[in-house]
């Protein structure tokens, strides 16, 4: 039963289950369409089956939040995040969650974004260049901290790992501080 005063709920069903039971009725219902001779009303059924088999595998509230990230939007990406429960995004998902979350974080409190940043490559990531994305605000993070030798290691990481150069100018950016302390002790006064 549930305790709504603590939101938590023993027979919570989860949202993934919910969107994938809805997936394949509407797949069901589209073959019985076909098998009835009803083409045109079959193939509307399968493209919403389509859009449901899209929305359990992709959060639609993490996709408004990378769009406003990539936008600049910091303030509405934090929305869009905030209303992601973590706990119903698949694993790798919730990788990418934690992603943007430490990168938002990183505006605010660094050993938050530290936090979430590790957090999300012991998730997992994808792609390589999101690991070298993770890796190199790591290593941002680390040169804020005053720990040049981490940081170099980490944009070495990111190096390997940006191998489509996706992240080049930013390596670039981000590399000065990590070797030259002088440039770091004036950034930090």
């Amino acid at each position: 039963l549930c305790d709504w005063s603590s939101d938590v709920c023993s027979s919570d069903l989860d949202t993934r289950i919910i969107k994938i039971a809805l997936a394949t009725g509407s797949l069901a219902y589209a073959i019985s369409l076909f098998m009835k001779g009803h083409i045109g009303n079959g193939v509307g059924m399968v493209l919403v089956c389509a859009l449901f088999v899209l929305m359990t595998l992709q959060s639609m509230r993490m996709i408004m939040a990378f769009v406003n990230l990539r936008q600049q939007k910091m303030d509405d990406a934090r929305k869009w995040l905030g209303r992601v429960n973590p706990k119903h995004l698949w694993p790798r998902r919730k990788g990418y969650w934690y992603f943007l979350m430490g990168s938002l974080a990183m505006e605010h409190n660094m050993n938050d974004a530290e936090r979430l940043l590790k957090e999300a490559l012991e998730i997992g990531l994808k792609q390589d260049h999101d690991k070298a994305a993770v890796k190199l605000n790591l290593a941002v993070v680390a040169s804020a901290k005053r720990k040049p030798k981490l940081a170099t290691v980490l944009i070495a990481e990111c190096k390997r790992l940006d191998k489509k150069a996706m992240l080049k100018n930013d390596i670039k950016q981000a590399a000065p501080p990590t070797r030259n302390p002088q440039v770091m002790r004036m950034r930090g006064r």
